[in-house]
């Protein structure tokens, strides 16, 4: 798996990485002590690499740090939760 650098800006809410000139990226808000991700995006060009799991993954990783759970509204998130030993 290829290296990634991510980024991440907390005022936006927003974690992204650029592979290949495309930008994908996790949204997320923050609510009652919950990080929910709202949206992962992968542009098709560089799908199927495990992008959006490093951007989930580094996003939760994020939300642990700062003493908040993980929520998903975005099915990728949910199924990625489900697959990790999160929730839901």
């Amino acid at each position: 798996m290829q290296e990634l650098e991510i980024r991440h800006d907390p005022e936006k809410r927003i974690v992204h990485t650029t592979v290949e000139g495309h930008t994908a990226h996790v949204e997320y808000s923050i609510h009652d002590g919950m990080l929910d991700i709202l949206h992962t995006v992968v542009p098709k060009p560089v799908e199927g690499r495990g992008i959006a799991s490093r951007l989930v993954e580094y996003a939760y990783d994020y939300a642990r740090r700062q003493g908040l759970g993980p929520a998903a509204t975005c099915s990728y998130a949910r199924i990625w939760l489900q697959r990790h030993g999160g929730t839901p």
